[in-house]
């Protein structure tokens, strides 16, 4: 399928800035009857217009004066959107940096073209997960993610300061993942919001493209945060993806606040907090189901307290005081998905 072209089935959905056509009620069913969709209360940007740029679907401009190159990237998975809609609006307002230089992408831009409304989940990636590529891309890209993330590689080696824009399938408050390193924590504190900072290693499938590089070097000063704005499709996915980016360009210099476009930034929270993770359970089969519906960052009282079961083998706690990071609702999973982290509230 060509970058360039909209199937027929998402043209309905997401062509020229409609929201998409939703049932009665605002839900999906899917075909197998198992599960409803969220309703999507936004609508998604046509991004064919950027396709051209420095390599397709990626724009660099350069102020010609010392400063960082930084980057902002929607779509590292298709079906995420509320970073996209950011990334459309900057480029539409002709934001340019005031020194350094400013990068913006859109990543798995195929797997966002592939959208369809009655199945919205499909289009989180086309062949694989693009965000857990990054610790092969030197071996052959057999892919579409794979050859994609090759593309976009040369633009994050570049980059000083990176903001991986990301929503959740589950309708959890916004989370900070800063990464294990301090200097991803600090940069998390620095921007002010949200909440939450979670501290995590990424995952046991591959690495992320925050983790790439000189990002995972704790002597290197290149910083990258992955942003979890809240559900995929909810208006205050936008919201929060607007007051996150607003607020990392200004951090780093790149533009003065007074460039970006008025009402992003939000209220600053009273305090945030860090939850350092301990745990990354993935299902074996995808068979692991909840006790109980979680929304996400529940603090758990006791340890061996039940989570779940991946193939009728409980999943507990390990610790009193345990903090459940983005757990999985009950739905059909992949094998070898994370269904939820565990963590520690880090002293303040």
């Amino acid at each position: 399928m060509a970058a360039n072209m909209v199937p027929a089935r998402a043209e309905a959905h997401c062509q020229g800035g409609r929201a998409a056509t939703v049932a009665p009620g605002g839900l999906h069913v899917l075909g197998n009857g198992m599960s409803q969709n969220p309703p999507i209360e936004f609508a998604f940007p046509d991004l064919r217009r950027w396709e051209r740029g420095a390599a397709p679907y990626v724009h660099v401009f350069e102020s010609g004066k010392p400063g960082p190159t930084v980057m902002v990237a929607a779509l590292t998975h298709g079906n995420e959107v509320s970073g996209a809609v950011v990334v459309d609006a900057l480029l539409g307002n002709g934001l340019r940096p005031r020194k350094g230089t400013l990068i913006f992408a859109f990543n798995n831009i195929e797997a966002y073209l592939s959208f369809d409304a009655r199945a919205p989940f499909k289009s989180r990636m086309i062949d694989e997960d693009f965000n857990r590529t990054w610790g092969r891309l030197d071996q052959p890209a057999t892919t579409v993610e794979t050859r994609r993330a090759q593309v976009v590689k040369p633009f994050v080696e570049r980059a000083d300061f990176l903001l991986d824009l990301h929503s959740m399938h589950d309708n959890g408050v916004p989370l900070m993942l800063a990464g294990p390193l301090d200097k991803g924590v600090a940069l998390a504190r620095r921007i002010g919001a949200p909440v939450d900072i979670i501290r995590d290693a990424g995952h046991a499938a591959g690495m992320r493209m925050r983790d790439y590089g000189a990002f995972g070097d704790p002597k290197s000063p290149r910083n990258a945060l992955l942003i979890e704005t809240g559900q995929h499709w909810r208006a205050s996915s936008v919201v929060v993806a607007k007051d996150v980016t607003a607020r990392f360009l200004a951090e780093t210099g790149v533009v003065d606040a007074g460039d970006l476009p008025a009402g992003w930034k939000q209220p600053s929270p009273p305090g945030q907090r860090v939850v350092e993770v301990t745990h990354a359970i993935a299902t074996k089969r995808g068979n692991y189901v909840p006790v109980r519906p979680f929304k996400g960052q529940e603090v758990i009282a006791k340890a061996g307290t039940v989570l779940g079961h991946d193939d009728d083998e409980p999943v507990t706690t390990p610790y009193d005081d345990c903090v459940l990071v983005m757990p999985s609702s009950n739905r059909p999973l992949r094998p070898g998905v994370t269904v939820v982290r565990l963590g520690r509230l880090a002293a303040a």
